[in-house]
């Protein structure tokens, strides 16, 4: 039951880190794509470059609460974050293809990407970048 009870508050804590980054990498995207018509991939990966560097802080002192060397641990969060930006850019294209284009499409594509790349960043950050030595 503690087990249930100290994953649900991790989950909660990534939850609110990663809104906070999440909003923080759409309005840039939303800004650039939306209103200055800058090509999607590129608004994309002009906001994962904003919101990087904030999610590795909060994730290594709020989410995880890790203590680690951060020389380590940032190298293998920019290696994960790397991989999940792939994976996103995959979704991006794959929904973009789907949806078709114009606003309403590419930012629902944006969201799909964004959903992919969130779900990857997790799993590598519990069980990789900030796994702790008696896991």
């Amino acid at each position: 039951m503690a087990d249930a009870k100290a994953l649900i508050a991790l989950i909660g804590r990534f939850g609110l880190a990663g809104l906070a980054c999440t909003l923080t990498g759409f309005a840039v995207i939303a800004v650039l794509d939306a209103g200055f018509h800058v090509a999607p991939t590129l608004a994309n990966l002009l906001g994962y470059l904003v919101g990087v560097p904030l999610s590795f802080a909060l994730n290594r002192s709020f989410v995880f609460r890790h203590e680690g060397a951060a020389s380590i641990t940032v190298g293998k969060f920019l290696v994960s974050v790397a991989g999940a930006f792939c994976l996103n850019q995959v979704m991006l294209r794959l929904a973009g293809g789907f949806l078709g284009s114009g606003t309403v499409p590419h930012l629902a594509a944006q969201l799909a990407g964004m959903a992919t790349y969130t779900l990857t960043t997790f799993l590598a950050a519990r069980y990789w970048v900030f796994r702790s030595a008696d896991a």
